[in-house]
């Protein structure tokens, strides 16, 4: 019996040998083609190859691409594990020439691959072409020997293939396999071509011809081939069956599900685990490549299928989680030819256990709603459409897995009452939405998702993509373009674009359409919506348009290393200060990071160096950052952290990194393990250096730490680097002896200052009292007024308290030429603060000086003008002013 792995291998090793490069598969989320949720053919992967948009170093190109069927319009979820052939995810062999060979190749590789290296019976193979292709029929008779009755030509768009209403087109030929009249059905293009006698095993695409809008067609300059088969299609037929899970791979899951259930493989199980193995596979490489379950997009087909696979289980009679324990026989086999199964491993089983707890906890109520809602139905008869909604609703059941469950039973479930009833919920929550206020806050943001629905967001994985405009907004109106020049925010199907939460600033990026380009300033959320504020700068986009979209990759990587630090950066914290501090905000930038947290007081010099030094020594670990999803309550049962001012919903991000001796999770080593939905790096080491550059008080009980990481980090330590290597110079000393020596001159200048201050008094005082100004009398009291220069503000308090010594009792105004501005001190003795306040002494002066206030105790003030070329006039205004008290 020849396996798949080995059909695969012989597929891609021929046409390695015919001069094709063997190209890897492309992701299950095409990143080419906005209009797809999933990748779901072989070809996908090259559409721009085809149209010309891009160019790559090989024009001949052999795939065993990975697909997946189960949402949009290639949907075939319902009829899995009830048909002979119908899978949600299989694997699409195919050759491919961009420009280089055409049906004289095409053809002959086909017949040859599958007769010779394949071994089929050439007696049990017909073919169609479209009806107008003689080409194509002659290459039949000619290479093969086919003769015309065993040529159908096909005149419907069956045979004749488009990408689009325009663009790339052309006919196809298709290769069929007679299993023999024993099984019903007739040939393709008869009444009976539906059954399971004739089957389609290949088909080969001739891109021809170019279409246009008025439906006239050219000749293609460059004509291509794009060709599919089905490889457990082809792998049925090989092994002897028709039915695709009876091949080995789908044997051995489907045992692996009768083995895990302690069930048997007959007829009254039989469709049971052939739904579990089919879904397996498909939950499983989408789960690989980072689509999570959740309540929208992808994650929500993913989600559905998860749970139909969950809800068989239970109808074996699981009593336990299944799914995650299936998991190591796909790995055994598919691992090798997919890596992907086994690096994630890991991941997947844990978001399959995860997801299958909760909804076995939800499970029974609403399999007992969905009994009581159908206690008096039998078949022929519909489940209400509002009963299907809430089912939906209150327990997360999926339309489809409702049908599913009433499906043996022959009841229907009126799907206008279900669509009626999510209309109307829909209704209530857009009266209830009230904006924040801001201009990116309108409600145009609540209509857009109400009519599209959320942004798939594909930037945890990706920094490139394709998207296709929805919705394009200029100012608060909806617009269906935008020219150069023009400002607007744009709203995609799907994007790469991080959108600002989380502390994790906006995405910055390029859009590009067949028509225009925008620069991508920011990125915002509003209601699910993302929201990409652009300025068109070179043509003109509009809604309806697919989209290139990249992300500045250089910021992003910033980013992502400052958004990654401060996960560490917190923990740090936590070791060196305690298990009080928490987060209470954070600033995620490509330039810096910030990082508020509860503290009362400031760090330590020791505290601040031994923060620094732990998170570079987790950088140093260099390694992998993982991403889990899983419930909060979950998520904090393992010790993880939640960010302030994010908002969780039913399931959250988790991030972990960093090993410690003693540290958090399942293994108990697990240093930092957060909350978040940002994007960070691969390994800790992308990090590459972390600096903490200041450490300050933010609010009463939060302090702020400002960083840097990477490159920038590595500037600022330069920096400081040069700076000491300098100031060693100047000194003569080595490293270890500049802190102490700059101390010492430190201290010695401090000496100095303070006697050169003292005689800057004596000299401005001339000695004393005694040859200083004369005292006046006014009004009884003594009061000295004089201008000096050489002195500073600082020292007027230390003369006035000196003269008050001398004094006795007097009231004392000095005015300092400082610098060039003029400064004011005026002192009071004790004995007469009842009378005058030196505060208005100096007040009264400063008016005159250009100044303005002036401050202090009644004993002692000060103040403070432009200059002192109006001091007479000062002193004559505190003289009145005591004249008057």
């Amino acid at each position: 019996m020849t396996s798949l792995a080995d059909i695969r291998s012989s597929f891609l090793d021929y046409f390695d040998r015919q001069g094709h490069q063997v190209v890897d598969s492309s992701p299950l989320v095409p990143r080419n083609d906005p209009t797809l949720m999933f990748t779901n053919s072989g070809m996908v992967q090259f559409k721009n190859l085809f149209t010309g948009v891009e160019h790559r170093d090989y024009v001949r190109a052999t795939t065993s691409q990975k697909c997946v069927r189960a949402g949009g319009k290639h949907n075939d979820l319902d009829n899995v594990g009830y048909t002979a052939r119908h899978l949600t995810f299989f694997e699409m062999l195919g050759n491919f020439s961009f420009g280089d060979y055409f049906k004289s190749d095409a053809i002959p590789f086909a017949w040859e691959m599958v007769t010779k290296e394949l071994g089929i019976a050439k007696d049990k193979l017909l073919v169609t072409v479209f009806h107008t292709d003689e080409e194509a029929a002659d290459l039949w008779k000619k290479v093969a020997g086919l003769p015309d009755e065993r040529i159908i030509r096909i005149p419907t768009s069956d045979n004749f293939w488009q990408m689009g209403p325009t663009g790339p087109c052309g006919p196809c030929t298709e290769i069929f396999y007679d299993h023999g009249d024993h099984i019903w059905g007739g040939p393709p293009g008869s009444p009976e071509e539906d059954g399971d006698r004739f089957i389609e095993i290949w088909n080969l695409v001739f891109m021809q011809f170019e279409q246009f809008e008025d439906g006239t067609r050219r000749e293609l300059s460059a004509q291509s081939i794009d060709t599919g088969m089905g490889l457990e299609r082809i792998s049925s037929l090989l092994q002897g069956t028709n039915n695709v899970f009876e091949t080995d791979l789908m044997k051995a899951l489907v045992e692996a599900s009768a083995h895990g259930t302690s069930t048997g493989i007959d007829d009254a199980h039989i469709v049971h685990h052939r739904v579990i193995a089919d879904h397996l596979r498909s939950t499983a490489f989408l789960v690989a490549e980072g689509v999570l379950p959740s309540n929208e997009g992808r994650g929500y087909v993913l989600r559905r299928i998860m749970r139909r696979a969950m809800r068989h289980a239970h109808l074996l009679g699981a009593k336990d989680p299944l799914m995650h324990r299936l998991v190591p026989a796909l790995v055994q086999q598919m691992g090798a030819a997919y890596p992907e199964l086994r690096e994630q491993q890991s991941m997947i089983q844990e978001t399959f256990e995860s997801e299958e707890i909760r909804f076995r906890q939800t499970l029974e109520r609403g399999l007992k709603l969905l009994d009581e809602e159908t206690t008096d139905l039998t078949g022929g008869d519909s489940l209400p459409g509002a009963s299907a909604f809430k089912l939906y609703d209150t327990f997360g059941f999926p339309l489809d897995l409702t049908q599913d469950a009433l499906r043996d039973r022959g009841i229907e479930v009126d799907t206008d009452g279900f669509d009626a009833a999510m209309a109307e919920q829909k209704a209530k929550a857009r009266a209830a939405w009230v904006g924040t206020g801001e201009a990116a806050d309108q409600a145009v943001w609540f209509d857009i998702a109400d009519d599209s629905g959320p942004t798939d967001f594909l930037g945890y994985d990706t920094e490139v993509a394709e998207g296709q405009i929805l919705a394009i907004v200029n100012g608060s109106d909806r617009a269906t373009r935008a020219a150069e020049g023009e400002s607007v925010q744009i709203v995609l199907n799907q994007t790469p674009f991080y959108a600002e939460s989380g502390g994790q600033v906006g995405d910055t990026g390029v859009l590009t359409t067949e028509g225009g380009s925008a620069r991508i300033t920011d990125t915002r959320k509003v209601a699910g919506v993302f929201i990409h504020f652009a300025e068109v700068t070179s043509g003109a986009i509009a809604t309806g348009e697919g989209a290139r979209l990249e992300v500045s990759h250089d910021r992003r990587g910033r980013i992502r290393a400052n958004h990654s630090a401060t996960h560490l950066l917190h923990e740090a914290l936590r070791g060196a200060l305690g298990d009080h501090v928490a987060q209470r905000g954070s600033l995620n930038a490509p330039d810096r990071l910030r990082f508020d947290f509860s503290h009362g007081k400031a760090m330590s010099a020791e505290d601040v160096a031994r923060v620094e030094a732990e998170v570079n020594a987790m950088i140093r670990q260099n390694r992998p950052v993982s991403t889990r999803i899983m419930t909060p309550d979950d998520a904090r049962a393992i010790g993880a952290q939640a960010l302030f001012g994010e908002k969780y919903g039913d399931e959250v991000r988790v991030v972990s990194m960093g090993r410690a001796a003693t540290g958090k999770g399942a293994d108990g080593q697990t240093y930092s393990i957060e909350l978040c939905g940002g994007t960070h790096v691969t390994r800790t080491g992308d990090i590459g250096l972390f600096a903490l550059t200041s450490e300050t008080a933010s609010s009463s009980g939060v302090r702020r730490i400002e960083a840097l990481t990477g490159d920038a980090a590595m500037a600022v330590l330069r920096g400081r680097d040069r700076t000491l290597t300098v100031v060693e110079g100047l000194l003569k000393t080595g490293a270890d002896e500049t802190a102490a020596r700059v101390k010492a001159l430190l201290d010695e200048r401090r000496q100095l200052a303070n006697e050169v201050a003292q005689l800057r008094r004596q000299l401005a005082m001339s000695g004393g009292p005694a040859e200083g100004p004369e005292a006046q009398d006014v009004g009884g009291v003594k009061f000295v007024a004089q201008v000096l220069t050489g002195v500073t503000g600082k020292d007027l308090p230390t003369l006035i308290d000196g003269m008050k010594a001398d004094l006795g009792s007097a009231a004392i105004l000095l005015i300092a030429d400082a610098d060039g501005k003029a400064a004011v001190a005026a002192g009071v003795t004790d004995d007469l603060v009842w009378r005058i306040s030196a505060v208005d002494l100096v007040r009264a002066a400063t008016v005159e000086l250009g100044g303005k206030g002036g401050g202090g105790r009644p004993d002692m003030a000060q103040g403070g003008g432009k200059d002192t070329s109006n001091a007479d006039a000062a002193i004559a205004a505190a003289r009145k002013k005591l004249e008057e008290s």
